[in-house]
């Protein structure tokens, strides 16, 4: 199993964090106030998992999920430091390959998606409503989809562009235009209960976006 992540999976937070002034790491963070102690909660692709640890010390019970050795360490490493009232299981596989049984209260997938292209992204978006209880909620933390007026966009678009030239020269992830997750969220079945920007330069750079699966 080829890890893709073996050189920028050990400088990822760093470079996030230079890059957004922080503002990925707090969208990341940003609906962990649904979380409640009990709660079965998957984050998947979790890279360093700051806010899976962080759910994990509310009380959830969670799985994490990514498909890169060196994130999965780097996450082990972060939990070192920590003690929770529930273990935190840990999945080195292929968020498709975890079986879509409807067991999780909240499911995460942070800036995760937009490493595919687009017909493989759909794919992971429906297994990720598959993965979640009815009444319970799929989270999307990503850049957010422009808006605004035409230098708005731009600027939006350039910003995403760099990130996703770097990451597609380094990782081979796939290179693309910005998503549009809630269309992506409504088609599946789910409905939005809730959006929160993280702007960076006066935009919108970046959003969560908070999905409830119908009872």
């Amino acid at each position: 199993m080829k890890d893709r992540y073996k050189l920028m999976g050990h400088v990822y937070d760093l470079l996030s964090n230079m890059y957004s002034g922080r503002r990925i790491l707090h969208c990341k963070e940003s609906m962990l106030d649904r979380v409640r102690p009990g709660d079965a909660v998957l984050f998947a692709g979790v890279g360093h998992g700051r806010e899976a640890i962080k759910a994990a010390q509310s009380g959830a019970r969670v799985t994490v999920v990514d498909l890169s050795g060196t994130m999965l360490e780097k996450f082990r490493k972060g939990c070192e430091a920590h003690t929770f009232s529930h273990p935190v299981r840990q999945v080195h596989e292929d968020i498709l390959k975890v079986p879509a049984d409807a067991r999780y209260d909240m499911v995460f997938a942070n800036f995760f998606l937009n490493v595919f292209e687009r017909n493989q992204m759909d794919a992971v978006v429906r297994h990720l409503a598959a993965l979640t209880k009815p009444g319970g909620y799929v989270v999307v933390g990503d850049f957010a989809f422009p808006g605004g007026n035409f230098w708005a966009r731009m600027i939006q678009n350039l910003y995403w562009y760099i990130a996703d030239t770097l990451f597609y020269l380094f990782t081979r992830n796939a290179f693309h235009e910005i998503y549009n997750y809630p269309e992506y969220l409504k088609k599946y079945g789910l409905k939005i209960a809730d959006t929160r920007y993280y702007p960076i330069f006066g935009l919108n750079a970046y959003w969560s976006v908070l999905a409830r699966k119908p009872m």
